[in-house]
């Protein structure tokens, strides 16, 4: 640690420590050259760290999302990421990687569940924790996100949680104290939510009193981004960090309240002490930090086996029947759905990176079994179109796959030029000049004959042309959320018939007259839409049946895109978009055999179960997405993963489903009772998986389970052996049920092994101690949860033993 913070601080003067409490920019924090304090770099980065720009920045790592590496149940996964991602903010002189997410999987329904680990607060907490070490032991921060009972993004800016005590403190609140209790992570983040009608970035109980004071956090608590909406009763209640900057609430604002009295002036000083200590832990305070100069790059040999064995092992099996998994040798392989073809690794929002290249199923299954694969397209999935990918439009100078942007102000100079690769460009947001952008154009070649799909996204006045075609459109956001220009930009487009080498040219204009005077008019993401023209959809499910007949075995690639998980916006139901139900079902009738992979981060329905031999659940597998599904499917690696929320049989059967509020309240009535445990004390019917489930490519026997210690913390030990023919790994599960039916069955530990084909092997499996108690709302303190017992099991639908426990 550099120097004496207390010091430092004593040499400013007031309004140069309130300066110190808003961002400089959108992912920078000010500098103060008087006590040595240089820039400190944010960046977004649960599933890559994109670095300072939303859009057209560095190329960076795409790992696979957090549900599918939280599917390993292993804390050395979760540090071996938190690894990973520091090697790639050092790469961009980033001192915080804002992440883990670690909010609840409350509701199947939360559009953001995707960049959250799970739905139990245990497994959580730890691989949070993990990842924490992993991110810090090499000098990078972690920030805990989102601060508190953020579970869904239906109304986020303004929705009020309404949540007991005893539930906060017993799941809301745990992830984040065994987070701090066995990692000090360095900062954590206010969500935008209120909870129990009070701002998160207002929060005196749980900021003050249970955060900095009953845990004794030393770290800095920051906003979300745009979430601070006072400045004396956001200072005052715990909140260090205004974000983003240079504009905010504070500024001379909290200047005046500190000189009314409003604010007292030991408050700001902690506020900077803490922002201080941040500095100097991350490097940027004093003399400035060393980076290595040899760090991977993303597309590197090393990231890319990291990247597949990384995505591969989380992959979980969901049913196997007849052993249809893995894929034999010399099998002919029907492989079919848009989701092969167009495989989405990684979800919508602040989550989104520039990844080298993103392997679809289709490129890695080829790869692995060539000559034996057949591949074809399936219905639509999307409802609404996307930017150009994978090489469909082709910048007209340089022959490189995507689109020339040029950006004009309003006298029509050119401002500057970009290459996008994505077909996609920011505009307002991390721009590196200072001049007003009043049109952005687009420039490309389409690679395609035939009608192809047209369109533009981004706020503004659109003109299209291409092939003597015109198109017009006036593009507007709803004003629904904040964001919105950026995180669910608006679109359109029609189709059109083209030849391959035909020039597309498109135009936005940013300040349309109902625009002009807009604080956010220029502000968006802004990207040319161009694809083939969609068919009919009894058209493909004809051809998908054919190819299926003509294979030895039909795999089927289904799943949800960033449409559906996203941040900003909820689902609405479970059920894939689409058409796909209907792929599957034609598929299975027409297959031999028919395997199914879910390309997807969290639940969905399936009422095709029953008519398929095999589901692989492979999440959204980041940018090596294809070659790891391949591996898994081949089993060259085993897709030992167990999920990490439960699967509802239907939409409304969770424990809790709706996920928007009521007079802005949104009341979490089901206490406790979330997901597994909900469905466990029959608060919701039995579901199609439960957390836990996962088959992988071997069968397991349970024998002589037993309590080998009873204190400081209960110990189960219990023999598994491997009885099937090939080495693999399980996940030896303990959860606690209590007598007292008021209190939910919660996991309380877990281990895994490996073992050979009919090794056994022991396992001793400790209680964490922090699930062995409950909030005692009257006496407002821990208290014991009761006598019960423990059950051993691969998943509540698979328990395989029971050890008695007393209080």
């Amino acid at each position: 640690m550099t120097g004496n913070h207390a010091e430092l601080i004593g040499t400013l003067d007031l309004r140069d420590k309130v300066t110190l409490l808003t961002g400089a920019t959108t992912f920078t924090l000010a500098p103060c050259d008087a006590i040595g304090l240089g820039e400190l770099r944010l960046s977004d980065g649960p599933t890559g760290v994109r670095g300072p720009k939303f859009s057209g920045g560095r190329t960076v790592a795409l790992l696979p999302n957090a549900t599918l590496l939280a599917s390993a149940w292993s804390e050395d996964t979760a540090h071996e990421v938190g690894r990973l991602l520091a090697e790639e903010a050092m790469a961009q002189r980033i001192h915080v990687v804002l992440g883990p997410t670690i909010n609840l999987h409350r509701s199947p329904l939360g559009g953001r569940l995707f960049e959250a680990y799970s739905e139990d607060p245990l497994l959580t907490g730890r691989l949070a924790a993990a990842y924490v070490r992993g991110l810090q032991e090499r000098g990078v921060g972690a920030c805990l996100k989102h601060l508190v009972a953020n579970e869904s993004e239906t109304d986020r800016n303004t929705v009020n949680s309404v949540v007991d005590e005893a539930t906060l403190r017993e799941l809301y609140l745990l992830p984040f104290e065994i987070a701090v209790d066995e990692s000090d992570p360095w900062s954590m983040m206010a969500a935008y939510n209120d909870v129990n009608g009070v701002a998160a970035t207002e929060q005196q109980h749980v900021n003050n009193e249970v955060v900095k004071g009953e845990w004794g956090y030393q770290g800095l608590i920051m906003s979300d981004w745009f979430a601070t909406r006072t400045v004396a009763a956001a200072a005052n209640g715990g909140l260090d960090l205004v974000m983003p900057g240079p504009e905010g609430p504070w500024g001379d604002a909290l200047v005046a309240a500190v000189e009314s009295g409003e604010v007292a002036e030991p408050v700001i000083d902690d506020h900077v002490r803490r922002v201080l200590r941040l500095a100097d832990r991350a490097g940027a305070l004093g003399k400035p930090r060393g980076y290595p100069v040899d760090l991977p790059a993303p597309d590197s040999p090393a990231r890319r086996e990291q990247l597949i064995r990384l995505a591969a092992a989380g992959m979980t099996v969901l049913t196997n029947r007849d052993a249809a998994l893995p894929l034999r040798p010399g099998e002919r392989v029907a492989l079919i759905g848009r989701h092969a073809i167009e495989t989405v690794d990684m979800g919508g929002g602040s989550a989104q990176v520039n990844p080298p290249y993103q392997v679809s199923v289709a490129e890695g299954l080829c790869a692995r079994l060539p000559g034996d694969v057949t591949v074809t397209d399936g219905v639509g999935v999307r409802t609404r179109p996307v930017p150009a990918r994978g090489g469909f439009l082709t910048e007209p100078v340089t022959g490189e796959p995507g689109v020339h942007v040029i950006l004009l102000d309003e006298a029509g100079a050119v401002i500057e030029e970009r290459h996008a690769p994505g077909a996609v460009t920011a505009v307002g947001v991390d721009d590196d000049f200072d001049a007003t952008v009043a049109t952005v154009r687009f420039r490309a070649r389409v690679n395609a004959s035939g009608p192809i799909q047209l369109g533009a996204m981004g706020p503004g006045s659109w003109r299209l042309r291409v092939a003597g075609h015109e198109l017009r459109y006036e593009l507007r956001v709803s004003g629904s959320g904040i964001g919105e220009e950026i995180l669910a930009p608006p679109r359109a487009a029609d189709v059109v018939d083209v030849s391959a080498g035909d020039l597309i040219e498109g135009e936005a204009g940013l300040r349309p007259p109902d625009l002009a005077d807009s604080p956010l008019a220029g502000v968006g993401l802004y990207g040319l839409i161009a694809h083939p023209a969609p068919r009919p959809d009894a058209e493909a499910l004809a051809t998908a049946a054919a190819a299926a007949a003509a294979a030895d075995v039909a795999v089927v690639v289904v799943g949800l895109t960033e449409e559906q998980e996203t941040e900003a916006v909820d689902k609405t139901t479970l059920r894939l978009p689409g058409a796909q139900d209907d792929l599957v079902r034609a598929v299975a009738a027409a297959a031999k055999l028919t395997v199914v992979v879910v390309n997807a981060a969290t639940p969905v329905l399936m009422p095709w179960l029953d008519e398929v031999e095999a589901v692989l659940w492979a999440g959204l597998p980041g940018q090596e997405g294809g070659h790891a599904v391949a591996a898994a499917l081949t089993g060259d690696i085993e897709p030992a993963g167990r999920l990490v929320t439960t699967f509802p049989a239907g939409d409304g059967q969770a424990p809790a489903w709706s996920v928007t509020p009521v007079d802005g309240d949104l009341p979490y009535t089901e206490g406790a009772f979330i997901g597994y445990r909900g469905h466990f004390a029959g608060h919701a019917p039995p579901p199609r998986f439960w957390l836990g489930h996962g088959l992988g490519y071997a069968t397991w026997e349970y024998a002589d389970a037993r309590l080998a210690a009873a204190a400081p913390a209960p110990v189960v030990a219990v023999t598994v052996t491997n009885t099937g023919t090939r080495p693999s790994r399980e996940v030896v599960q303990v959860y606690f049920q209590p007598d007292d039916p008021a209190q939910p069955v919660r996991l309380v530990g877990w281990r895994a092994v490996q073992a050979a084909p009919r090794q056994p092997v022991t396992v001793e499996v400790p209680a964490d101690p922090r699930l062995l108690r409950r909030w005692d709302t009257a006496s407002a303190r821990w208290t014991g949860v009761g006598p019960g017992r423990l059950l051993v099991a691969r998943g509540l639908g698979d328990i395989r033993a029971t050890v008695a426990l007393d209080a």
